[in-house]
Parts: C-alpha cells; sequence; structure tokens
C-alpha cells in the first residue's frame, strides 16, 4: 500500500513539473508586435506617406484609409524626424510606401476622388507628377485576388486598367462622371453589376459616334451606363454579373488610341450618362462606396 502512496506522488510530482514547464513556456512565449499607427515608424500593415521623394524625409503610416487628410492644426502629420516633421500631409507627400497586404489607392481630392495613383501590395515608389504634392486622401483596398479588381471584373482581364477615375481628369476640361478602362479594341466587356438594359444605342466610330448602354438595377436603384464599347446586348435583355455585353470601341471617340469603356453609376432609373466634358458640375455622386460595397477594388491607374 505504502508502494503505492509513493508511485502516486511520483507521477502527481512529474505532473506537476510538466505543467510548470508549459506554463513557463507560454509565460516567455513574445506575441507578435502590432503595427501601431501614427508613431512616425512605417511597419508591417501601414501603409506610409513620406515627404520626400525615395521614400524619405519624415514619414505618416496609416493603419487604416483616410478620406480627408485635412488641413491647419487638426491635420494628419509626418510624424517622424527628418525633412517636412510636424507638416501636414494633404499636399505635401511626394512617395509611399505599401506595407499592407492589399492595394492601396491615393487620391487628389477629398472624399475618393480626382486622379488616382496606385501601389500594389509590398510597393514603395514616388507618387505620379500630377499627384506629388497634390494629394487629399487614400483608400486601402478589399481584400482579396487581382480578380476582384473594377478593372478586372469588366474586362476579365489583368492587363485592363483603369486611365481615368471619377472627376479625375487631368489634361481634359470638365467634371468626369465615371471611371474609364482600358484593354485592347474588340476586348470583350462583362457586367460587374446587374440589372436590366433601359437604353441601347450602336453610335459609330469617331467623335460624333457615342454609343450608350444603360443597364438599371432596380433592387439599388442605381444605373451602370456605359459608353464608347459596342453593345452586345439590346433594350429588356435581362443581365446578370458577369455576363458579357459588349466588346471595346471608340465610338464617340476621336481614335482608336483612346478607346475605352467608360462605367458610370447613377442614382434611380437613368438612359444616358451626365455631361462631363466641358460641364463644371458634377451631376452623379461619387462612386467609390458603390463599388467597394458590392466587393470591387478601386485600385489600378497604371496608364
Amino acid at each position: 500500500m505504502s508502494w503505492i502512496r509513493s508511485k502516486r506522488r511520483a507521477l502527481l510530482a512529474l505532473f506537476a513539473a510538466a505543467v510548470m514547464g508549459v506554463a513557463a513556456a507560454v509565460a516567455g512565449a513574445v506575441p507578435a508586435q502590432a503595427a501601431t499607427a501614427r508613431n512616425g515608424v512605417c511597419e508591417s500593415g501601414e501603409f506610409c506617406l513620406y515627404y520626400n521623394s525615395d521614400t524619405s524625409g519624415s514619414v505618416s503610416d496609416f493603419a487604416g484609409s483616410v478620406s480627408d487628410y485635412g488641413s491647419g492644426t487638426g491635420c494628419y502629420k509626418f510624424v517622424s524626424a527628418g525633412a517636412g516633421q510636424g507638416q501636414c500631409v494633404k499636399n505635401n507627400a511626394a512617395s509611399a510606401w505599401n506595407r499592407t497586404s492589399r492595394y492601396v489607392t491615393v487620391f487628389y481630392n477629398s472624399g475618393y476622388s480626382g486622379p488616382i495613383d496606385n501601389f500594389s501590395p509590398g510597393s514603395e515608389a514616388n507618387l505620379r507628377a500630377y499627384l506629388k504634392n497634390e494629394n487629399a486622401a487614400h483608400l486601402i483596398g478589399v481584400s482579396g485576388a487581382a480578380a476582384d479588381n473594377l478593372e478586372y471584373a469588366v474586362y476579365h482581364s489583368s492587363s485592363a486598367n483603369i486611365t481615368a477615375y471619377f472627376d479625375g481628369y487631368t489634361t481634359t476640361s470638365g467634371r468626369h462622371e465615371g471611371v474609364d478602362i482600358a484593354h485592347t479594341v474588340g476586348a470583350s466587356v462583362y457586367a460587374p453589376v446587374s440589372g436590366t438594359v433601359v437604353r441601347m444605342t450602336e453610335g459609330s466610330r469617331g467623335s460624333g459616334g457615342l454609343s450608350t448602354l444603360a443597364v438599371y438595377n432596380s433592387s439599388l436603384n442605381k444605373t451602370v451606363v456605359y459608353l464608347h464599347l459596342d453593345p452586345t446586348v439590346g433594350v429588356g435583355a435581362t443581365i446578370s454579373v458577369g455576363e458579357r455585353i459588349g466588346v471595346e470601341d471608340w465610338r464617340g471617340v476621336s481614335s482608336s488610341g483612346g478607346a475605352h469603356t467608360h462605367v458610370e453609376m447613377r442614382n434611380g432609373r437613368q438612359t444616358a450618362a451626365a455631361p462631363s466634358v466641358g460641364d463644371p458640375t458634377l451631376s452623379n455622386p461619387n462612386p467609390t462606396s458603390f463599388w467597394t460595397a458590392r466587393g470591387y477594388n478601386i485600385c489600378c491607374q497604371f496608364g
């Protein structure tokens, strides 16, 4: 009996030692350090803007999207030591480093509009010439593969790119009311939003031959209007997401070199696009939230 008690005590002692060893190992483990936004260090998981070109000078590090960097005493500032420290980020950034796993878009205007520049995951580069010291916001895209990009949804190709964003004209007068996406003349165009075709005009090639395809989604009470393409569906057709609706063309564009598909989101049931060229007033709301709510990144401008 005493032998059994002795054996039991030994086993309990071994068990206690094992538990203490595990506890010590857990206590000694060092958890992964989470990024600390706004501390002036560009850490993994952050998007960072720099005061100078070539990711130099003072840095401003962000963990999330910012629709307006602000001005005056309440603005987002460059934080770390170096040239530009304490200056507002708005209209003062020259380069960026994307240390997130998602696409990040920098915008010329507040509220996610105007000319854009794109930073793929892990990339660091100078801002495009028209955005250097002319930056007002950035948007960290939704998680996902390249197939989630809006331009991929329209062309089903990773070679497509956004050439002008909402209110994003850089050389033409007027307020751009949609998103221009280009691939190659004759490339198939697909619908990123479902609905019913409420207008189709084929147009002809050249600046005077604008084509229009308007697709109304009654559940969203939104119309997506496509310009310049050669439509392959007619009025009354029910369109599903991903359905082929035409091919890229230059109907209403002066030359084939400017061929693209203009994709415009409008409130309510509409049959035409809003005026853009030479028109100083925006008729449409900013479409960024609409596209992100549909699961699309609005990320890439390579043209």
